[in-house]
């Protein structure tokens, strides 16, 4: 089984290592992310306010400064999984599992980056800043990765179940082609949006507790605080609601 899960903008300072984009998940994809990541950089040479703004999302001068201070290449890495932080990654809390509960992140779950596409959580990153939805230049990664993740994605995943977790506006970058299972969060009748990011980082941290290997064993797994209401089946989409009883 694999995991997909979303990013977040926020991101963990420090690290070690250099970076090596060619060693990310899909060597074949290095000279198109070296040449996104080219322009990303150009842009924060150029020291824009307005566009750096726009494209990180931010508004304090001081945080803009910060990150557009970032030499991306040559700044220390760490495994994407811990360097992206926010709701989803604080309930998953990956520095407090279990080294067979890490392991078992490391091998399961593939994250989307805005920058670099699709990772392994245990590919090593950089630190930097892009909002969702914004565009790098004239480039928005949704629309440039796209076509380059279709083929090696469905090829990535094609003898393996797969539990999507990740928002919505990530299937701008890759929609499985074939059956998958998604989560849907339900809280008085009503669905829940923002809380859903913690919800999925809670799931995230009891399947990695458990070493879960299939989606059966998935639906059968108690999660504390949440009860399956229904399992609809629309297509290649199966998808799961929860509803939260606390």
């Amino acid at each position: 089984m694999k995991i997909l899960l979303a990013p977040s903008e926020t991101k963990k300072t420090g690290g070690d290592g250099k970076f090596d984009i060619c060693s990310l998940l899909f060597d074949s994809l290095c000279p198109d992310r070296t040449r996104l990541l080219h322009k990303y950089i150009n842009i924060l040479q150029k020291n824009d306010t307005k566009e750096l703004s726009t494209m990180f999302g931010l508004k304090k001068p001081d945080d803009i400064t910060y990150h557009a201070s970032k030499d991306i290449i040559h700044e220390p890495t760490m495994r994407a999984i811990e360097r992206y932080t926010g709701v989803a990654f604080d309930y998953l809390n990956y520095p407090e599992l279990s080294e067979n509960a890490q392991s078992y992140i490391n091998d399961h779950v593939i994250l989307f980056s805005n920058l670099f596409g699709v990772l392994k959580a245990s590919d090593k990153i950089p630190e930097y800043r892009l909002q969702q939805g914004k565009p790098i230049g004239d480039t928005k990664p949704e629309q440039f990765y796209k076509p380059l993740l279709t083929e090696l994605m469905d090829s990535y995943l094609a003898d393996t179940e797969i539990l999507d977790i990740r928002a919505g506006f990530y299937d701008k970058f890759y929609k499985p082609s074939q059956p998958y299972t998604t989560l849907k969060f339900i809280k008085d009748g009503k669905v829940v949006s923002h809380w859903a990011k913690a919800y999925r980082g809670i799931v995230l941290h009891e399947i990695a507790n458990s070493e879960i290997e299939t989606l059966e064993d998935f639906i059968k797994m108690p999660i504390e605080g949440l009860s399956i209401l229904e399992i609809q089946t629309k297509g290649y989409k199966t998808e799961i609601n929860y509803n939260i009883e606390v």
